[in-house]
């Protein structure tokens, strides 16, 4: 993807976005007097708000690239992520999860662990929390760094170190109020970028009705965007219904999943584990002014998400359609290379009219780093381009040379002291003319390899899914419309960021480091004091330090945790699709947890004991899963099979849904054997609110039919019945 340049008024919009937002940071920086006001928000945010930021923090490179990505690759069986993996769960959290979280005045979810059971299960989930919100908040920061390479060509080590920079300034000032009033206004900018660039590109694939049979065209020759050997084929409808691929077998769609691990691996365990247990986003409900508000967060945010899609998974659908219709001109974006690769190549083309061709193959190939197509690197090698590339560079040379040669011959004359004044104009009309023909030269060598360069980017044969939005912007979007387009890709990837941030730093404050410190705090300790001439034995009492010290620890935490996301963003960089391994993290984390989370809430027999030993067992089994099993055409490595490969999976996303099923199951089974083998530590008085069955029922009868959750719950589930079976 060749870089493009901005117009004033694109930068403008940019700068505009980046200064609004750091002032927002600044402005709130005056309220941030306590660690509660800088980690929770003191839980006194609107409903309206706080449901608009629990989607938006959800909109990051998860949401607007990694879906458009998984749009381009599966089709739209993606909307699953939404209306099996995302609507139900939401709901559940809305009408009976947030009553414990809200209720039970917890700051965090690894803190209602504690309450629930103690202070191991509490440290574990903290850990594996910390450390998945690092990686989340990577691959944001990630994909914003390629965005603003591949788009504009800035360098990628840059974009991500000033990109992060800005996101630092403005969560350190304002802390998670910040975070929640930026996502609020990233919400409406990528509705607004984004949008435009949706229509555009429906009316430039023909219409809703043209795209679906493009999409046809794909399923019967995937092998078109590499997806598939030649001659191997999918259902007709792979790209363009919900169910009806995945319900006729994991070989009939891209995806390469089943009913059962679209419903029990998404729709169950990633879906509930995520939204039900994730602090990321129960932290923005969490936020809100009373109950009611904490609980219809959800639900407010529920609305727009069931008609996400549209806007995210749709672009995706549009560049696959264009990619199999010849008259749009149009692939499927390539993975990034380096230029120099490409200019290796180029001189490798330039010796292919005098070698053989499978030599040129295989050094080209060698050079770029990845399969090339034989057929078009064969056509490319007998173009008149590449004929002739050999005589452009003999001309460039010849250009250099002669220019050299005149600006050594003026030199002579001007030392020698005796030439006249009319050699001395003679030789530096040479020299001008020498120096016209070699830029000449120079800029058709330059043409004719940014040309080659493209036919050989055309060429290589893999496509970097995470940059298809990054392409329909550029192919859509005229100077005004790039700029918001742009803004609203920078908004989304730094409300993943500050995000991710924000729960880092009240998880690892509240956590991890205010609990280790408890554990010297109000323990009396003998110590023997030394004074002048004489030592005495005393007995001191470690107190609690005062709360400044935690706001100063939460924003030193901030920057950690910033450092930290630097470093996942590098890691995330080896994944063409953001989406798959989003959701390895989540089944790592969130699917065992979720066990915990099931069995603890609603079982009141559950130990601590067993809490602890099914959360870890969880986990550890998802990276024993994840070391024997691999995706086809991956060698062995940070993809999986790094132990053995007892199993091949047709697609990572497949891969990551049976991962997230083994560490739930696990998890479950081992918290539900284990507690009943070992002995309760609470008793029920200690669990009421915090366990379903031990805890008074919420009564809404003194709030409107449409502000109760229950009632709204409905209402949204059976809207989002409809969706399903008007996509099946």
């Amino acid at each position: 993807m060749q870089p493009i340049h901005l117009a004033w008024i694109d930068y403008a919009i940019l700068l505009a976005y980046v200064a609004f937002v750091i002032g927002i940071g600044w402005t709130l920086a005056r309220y941030m007097k306590t660690s509660s006001d800088f980690l929770t928000s003191a839980r006194s945010i609107p409903t309206w708000v706080t449901g608009l930021a629990f989607i938006s923090a959800n909109l990051g490179a998860l949401e607007l690239v990694g879906m458009a990505a998984s749009g381009a690759k599966y089709g739209i069986s993606t909307a699953h992520f939404y209306w099996v993996g995302a609507i139900p769960a939401m709901i559940f959290l809305a009408v009976f999860m947030m009553p414990f979280y809200y209720g039970s005045k917890a700051r965090s979810v690894p803190e209602y662990l504690k309450m629930r059971f103690d202070e191991r299960v509490r440290a574990l989930n903290s850990v594996a929390f910390a450390v998945m919100t690092i990686f989340a908040s990577g691959i944001s920061m990630n994909a914003l760094a390629k965005l603003l390479n591949q788009l504009l060509g800035w360098n990628y080590n840059a974009a991500l170190w000033i990109c992060s920079g800005v996101v630092l300034l403005y969560v350190l000032k304002g802390g998670l109020t910040s975070a929640i009033y930026t996502e609020v206004l990233q919400f409406f900018m990528i509705v607004l970028g984004f949008a435009p660039v949706v229509y555009l590109g429906l009316k430039d694939v023909g219409g809703w009705h043209a795209m679906n049979q493009s999409l046809q065209t794909v399923a019967s020759n995937p092998s078109a965007l590499l997806l598939k050997p030649a001659g191997e084929i999918y259902t007709a409808h792979a790209w363009t219904s919900a169910w009806q691929p995945v319900l006729a077998g994991p070989e009939s769609n891209p995806m390469g999943v089943d009913w059962f691990a679209m419903i029990f691996g998404l729709g169950f365990v990633l879906s509930f584990g995520y939204w039900c247990t994730n602090f990321l986003v129960v932290q923005r409900a969490m936020a809100a002014k009373n109950m009611t508000a904490a609980r219809n967060t959800p639900l407010v945010a529920a609305v727009p998400k069931m008609f996400f899609p549209l806007l995210v998974i749709l672009p995706g659908m549009i560049a696959a359609a264009l990619a199999v219709n010849p008259g749009k001109n149009y692939r499927l974006p390539p993975p990034p290379i380096d230029s120099d690769k490409f200019t290796i190549a180029v001189q490798v083309l330039a010796k292919s009219p005098s070698q053989d061709f499978e030599v040129t193959y295989s050094e080209i190939s060698k050079a770029i780093g990845i399969k090339m197509s034989k057929e078009k690197v064969e056509a490319l090698v007998k173009s008149d381009a590449v004929l002739s590339l050999g005589s452009v560079i003999a001309q460039d040379e010849q250009a250099q040379a002669e220019a050299q040669t005149t600006r050594t011959a003026l030199k002579q004359l001007k030392r020698g002291g005796t030439a006249s004044s009319s050699d001395i104009a003679a030789a530096e009309s040479k020299v001008a003319d020498a120096k016209n023909s070699l830029s000449a030269a120079e800029t058709k060598l330059k043409q004719t390899s940014s040309a080659l360069n493209e036919q050989l980017r055309d060429a290589v044969m893999a496509n970097d899914y995470d940059g298809v939005i990054l392409s329909l912007v550029k192919r859509y979007c005229p100077p005004g419309l790039l700029g918001l387009a742009l803004t609203a890709l920078l908004a989304s990837f730094m409300s993943g960021m500050a995000g991710n941030v924000t729960a880092f730093n009240t998880v690892f404050t509240y956590d991890l480091y205010q609990s280790v410190r408890r554990g010297f705090v109000d323990t009396s300790r003998e110590v023997t004091i030394e004074r002048v001439g004489k030592t005495e034995d005393a007995v001191i009492t470690p107190k609690e330090p005062k709360d400044f010290h935690f706001l100063w620890m939460g924003r030193v935490v901030t920057v950690v945790g910033i450092l930290l996301s630097i470093c996942a963003a590098y890691f995330a960089s080896m994944y063409n699709n953001a989406m798959d391994i989003i959701q390895l993290v989540f089944g790592f984390v969130n699917a065992p947890l979720f066990a915990t989370f099931l069995l603890g809430m609603f079982w009141k027999r559950t130990t601590a004991t067993g809490a602890f030993v099914g959360l870890f067992g969880g986990i550890t089994g998802s990276a024993i899963f994840h070391a024997l099993t691999i995706t086809e055409g991956n060698i062995p490595g940070v993809k999986g099979g790094y132990m053995h490969v007892l199993k091949e999976f047709p697609s990572e996303m497949a891969q990551n849904f049976w991962l997230a099923s083994f560490a739930f199951t696990a998890c479950f089974v081992l918290t539900l054997v284990i507690s009943l083998v070992t002995k309760r530590t609470k008793t029920d008085a200690e669990l009421k609110g915090l366990v379903y069955s031990l805890t008074p029922k919420i009564v809404d009868h003194n709030i409107p039919i449409y502000q109760k959750p229950a009632v709204v719950g409905v209402v949204l589930l059976i809207v989002c019945v409809i969706l399903n079976f008007i996509f099946w």
